[in-house]
C-alpha cells in the first residue's frame, strides 16, 4: 500500500513541467529567459509589466507547459536581463519591442500567441504591428490599448507628459518606492494576505539597483507614445480580427476595467472575463485565468 501510494506520487511529480532559465544574446542585449514545454508545440510568450519580470509567471509557466511551449523573457530595465552599458541603450517602448523582436528571431519562434500585461500590452502589440501573420492569439491581462483603460491613476503622469520637467520628474519618483510596488499587489485584492512577499520584494529589489529607477523614469514619460500608438493598434486588431481574451482583475485602478470592454468595439469576437482581483491578478487568480485561457486557446485550434 505505502510502495503505491510513492508510486503515484513519483509520477505525479514528474508530470510537472520543468522550467528551464537560460540567457541569450539578442540586440546587443543579454536577454534572460524561462522556458518549459515540448519545442514541437504552440508557442505561448509571456511579457510582464512594470515592475516585474517573468518571475510573475512562474506558476502559470507550469500550467501551460503541459500542453504549449512557454517563452517567458525578462524586458530590458527588468529582472535578470543585462544591457552592456557599451550598448548605450535608448530605454523606450520601440526599443524594448525591437530587442525582444530580436529575440524572438533568435529562438526562432514563427508563430506565437502572446499574453501581455501592463508593459508587456505596448510591446506584444508592437511585435503584432511589425510581424501580424506570427500572432496565433492575444491573452490580455490588464493589457491596455485604448484611453478608456486608463484610470485616475495616470492623471500625474499625464502632467509629466504635456511638462517634462525635473520638477514634474521628480514628483513621479513614488512609482519606483516598495509602498507603491506593494500596493500594486494587494490592491483590489480581497484576500492580500495570501499573497507572496517574495513578488514584491523581489520587484523592489532590481528596481533598487543602481540607475534602474530612472530607467523607470523614462519609460515612464515614453508612455506616452504607446497611447499615440493606439489607433495604429486598433487598425491592426480591425484588419486581422485575431483571436482575444482580455481577462482583467475588474479593480484594478491603473488599467481600469473600461479596458477591458473597449477591446469589443474593434474586435466583435473578442472575449471579455473579469476575475474580482486587482492589477497583478495572476497571483491570487491562477487557476481561474489559467482555465479560461487554456479554454480559449483550444476552444481557438491553438
Amino acid at each position: 500500500m505505502v510502495s503505491s501510494i510513492r508510486s503515484r506520487s513519483r509520477s505525479l511529480f514528474r508530470m510537472v513541467p520543468e522550467t528551464y532559465t537560460r540567457t541569450i544574446e539578442a540586440d546587443g542585449v543579454h536577454v534572460f529567459y524561462r522556458e518549459a514545454g515540448r519545442i514541437n508545440t504552440s508557442v505561448v510568450l509571456l511579457l510582464h509589466g512594470f515592475p516585474s519580470s517573468s518571475f510573475q509567471y512562474r506558476n502559470l509557466i507550469t500550467r501551460l507547459a503541459e500542453k504549449y511551449r512557454v517563452v517567458a523573457p525578462d524586458l530590458p530595465g527588468f529582472g535578470f536581463t543585462k544591457v552592456p552599458e557599451s550598448r548605450k541603450y535608448r530605454y523606450t517602448f520601440d526599443n524594448i519591442a525591437k530587442t525582444i523582436e530580436a529575440f524572438v528571431d533568435v529562438l526562432d519562434l514563427k508563430k506565437y500567441a502572446i499574453y501581455i500585461f501592463d508593459y508587456g500590452a505596448p510591446t506584444g502589440l508592437r511585435l503584432a504591428l511589425s510581424r501580424p501573420s506570427a500572432i496565433t492569439a492575444i491573452i490580455s491581462q490588464n493589457g491596455n490599448a485604448f484611453e478608456a483603460g486608463l484610470g485616475k491613476f495616470w492623471e500625474g503622469i499625464r502632467k509629466y507628459w504635456k511638462e517634462p520637467t525635473p520638477a514634474n520628474r521628480q514628483s513621479l519618483v513614488w512609482l519606483t518606492e516598495f509602498n507603491t510596488t506593494k500596493s500594486q499587489y494587494e490592491a483590489g485584492e480581497t484576500h492580500p494576505e495570501t499573497l507572496p512577499p517574495e513578488t514584491y520584494h523581489l520587484d523592489q529589489a532590481l528596481m533598487d539597483r543602481p540607475g534602474n529607477a530612472d530607467i523607470q523614469l523614462d519609460l515612464c514619460l515614453d508612455y506616452q507614445a504607446n497611447v499615440e500608438l493606439y489607433p495604429s493598434f486598433h487598425d491592426y486588431f480591425r484588419k486581422y480580427q485575431p483571436p482575444l481574451l482580455a481577462i482583467w482583475g475588474k479593480n484594478d485602478s491603473i488599467f481600469i476595467p473600461d479596458g477591458a470592454e473597449a477591446f469589443k468595439t474593434v474586435l466583435p469576437k473578442a472575449k471579455v472575463h473579469f476575475v474580482n482581483g486587482g492589477h497583478f491578478a495572476l497571483e491570487n487568480h491562477l487557476d481561474e485565468i489559467a482555465s479560461e485561457m487554456i479554454g480559449f486557446l483550444e476552444t481557438n485550434g491553438i
